[in-house]
């Protein structure tokens, strides 16, 4: 799913999956990630997964990169 326009409004990206992405811009693995959030592997693949298509994005460089270009992520 796909924003229309390209634009992502802030609220749109949920405050779990803005925590996320933090570690994400981090350059933590999946399993980091779920072990920092205490949540499982699958959970953090489902997010990721939402994210990516939130944003229009192909992988989690251009998913940070996105992200941080519309303001949901400060580096």
């Amino acid at each position: 799913w796909k924003w229309r326009g390209g634009i992502v409004p802030q609220d749109l990206v949920r405050a779990r999956e803005r925590n996320l992405l933090e570690l994400l811009a981090e350059g933590l693995p999946n399993k980091g990630i779920a072990e920092r959030l205490r949540i499982s592997d699958q959970t953090v693949k489902f997010h990721i997964a939402s994210i990516m298509g939130k944003l229009g994005a192909s992988n989690r460089v251009e998913t940070v990169r996105r992200a941080v270009r519309r303001g949901l992520l400060s580096l």
